[in-house]
């Protein structure tokens, strides 16, 4: 039951998040490293595979592929984190946080939202 209650949490994590991306695209665009081309697709591109694999998570069939799939994309994010604290932890007229909140972000809860996704890649099924 708390498997499953974890399951959901995260897919509806992914969901809203990557909903956001379309929502507040000035909040992502200045996260994009400067030497990514294509800011604009890497943003609307993010979100709908985050919202892809948060709904995909869901679902028994679809589970396993979108865990994987959910840890392949928080990988590709790290290079937005590394930039963020390259430049400061601090986007003029955005996110700005201590620069050790950003390491946290990064050492910490990345690595805990990628084992959070890896524990649904085991062949158990949990929900739907």
């Amino acid at each position: 039951m708390v498997k499953i209650f974890f399951k959901y949490l995260l897919g509806i994590f992914f969901i809203f998040a990557g909903r956001n991306h379309f929502e507040n695209p000035e909040f992502y665009l200045p996260l994009i490293p400067d030497y990514l081309p294509f800011p604009d697709l890497i943003n609307s591109v993010s979100g709908i595979f985050e919202m892809l694999l948060g709904l995909g998570i869901l679902f028994k069939k679809y589970s396993k592929m979108a865990a994987w799939g959910i840890i392949v994309l928080l990988l590709l994010f790290i290079p937005s984190h590394i930039y963020f604290i390259q430049i400061g932890a601090c986007v003029e007229n955005g996110l700005c946080v201590p620069k050790w909140v950003a390491w946290i972000r990064l050492l910490l809860i990345h690595p805990i939202l990628i084992f959070w996704a890896y524990i649904f890649t085991k062949n158990k099924s949990y929900g739907k």
